[in-house]
């Protein structure tokens, strides 16, 4: 097995990879907002006026998120529409109330959000919507809010799902360790119930422990390879958080793993760790996909068009066999 590359793991934390995937689309502003920093705009140029300013917020910059961003800046630009694209650099709430708070004193056309915390955004949701800002939610949702829609799939089943997946793996029982994100963040915390109800009602898979990394890589890092060296005789590890997933391979090529190790979503590096063998199965949710309908329901809530409360994107299996070249 390949041991962890500094290079690499630096380039994960820096965003490098993220940044200019944000600047690839003409007519479209791209703003990646860093704690402790002013926010820095990047801009090309266009010939045509926009028709309207829309914002995506992320919880966290992630290379998870650069297919969205990819599919956004082209749907923006068939639409004649600017895009500000802003994350904080690890999960922090406050962030993205404070960007939340900037894009409705810009007044822009809508806002797309990925919520850390689905109780704590809902007054700021409610205040871009009596500004008459359209929100949706992504990935994550915040239903108490006055939020318009919601894009994603329904990560109860979702966590359902792995949780059958890994009864096919382990043959109904076993030993598995648990990493996941923020303890309030909606999505982790329903992918973890699901699986979990799965796990204790279908199975006599004993789950050893589950660890909260709060967004940081750093956290991530520490709290798996805690669990490892508690647990060595662990027949599987699940990730449910992108952070998670990253922060497994790794570790598994740094250590020579040979267990089961499955994540939730897809982008290259899941791709590459599959065809290495450092991951078992991803199970995406169709990422591919959030970015042109964040955009195209976007553009039809600020022309005043009817939008369905929530955009199912479902979840698809991927193993060695889907990405193998």
């Amino acid at each position: 097995m390949a041991n962890i590359s500094s290079t690499r793991f630096g380039s994960i934390l820096s965003m490098g990879l993220l940044l200019p995937l944000l600047l690839v689309a003409s007519g479209c502003t791209a703003n990646i907002e860093q704690p402790g920093e002013p926010i820095a705009a990047n801009q090309t140029a266009t010939e045509g006026a926009s028709s309207h300013l829309f914002g995506i917020i992320y919880p966290m910059a992630h290379p998870y998120y650069e297919t969205v961003t990819q599919a956004a800046l082209e749907t923006a630009e068939d639409y004649h529409a600017k895009l500000i694209v802003k994350a904080p650099d690890e999960a922090n709430l406050e962030q993205q109330i404070r960007m939340m708070e900037t894009m409705i004193k810009q007044s822009v056309d809508g806002i797309a959000i990925d919520p850390i915390d689905a109780d704590a955004l809902a007054p700021v949701i409610d205040k871009a919507i009596m500004a008459g800002i359209p929100v949706i939610t992504f990935e994550s949702d915040s239903p108490a809010s006055k939020r318009l829609s919601f894009i994603g799939t329904d990560n109860y089943k979702a966590g359902e799902r792995m949780g059958r997946m890994l009864d096919q793996l382990l043959q109904g029982r076993g030993m598995i360790i648990v990493e996941t994100g923020m303890a309030k963040m909606r999505n982790a915390q329903e992918r973890l119930s699901g699986m979990l109800a799965f796990i204790e009602a279908q199975t006599e898979i004993q789950v050893l422990e589950v660890k909260y990394n709060e967004g940081s890589d750093t956290v991530a890092l520490t709290e798996l390879e805690a669990m490892i060296d508690a647990h060595p005789h662990f027949d599987g590890f699940v990730a449910i958080d992108v952070i998670s997933g990253s922060t497994s391979v790794l570790v598994w090529k740094a250590q020579g793993l040979n267990r089961y190790a499955l994540t939730f979503g897809m982008m290259p590096e899941i791709a590459e760790a599959l065809r290495n063998g450092q991951l078992t199965a991803a199970l995406s949710q169709n990422e591919h996909m959030w970015g042109t309908k964040i955009i195209e329901t976007l553009e039809h809530a600020a022309s005043g068009q009817d939008i369905p409360k929530r955009i199912e994107t479902g979840t698809t299996e991927v193993t060695i066999a889907d990405v193998v070249q």
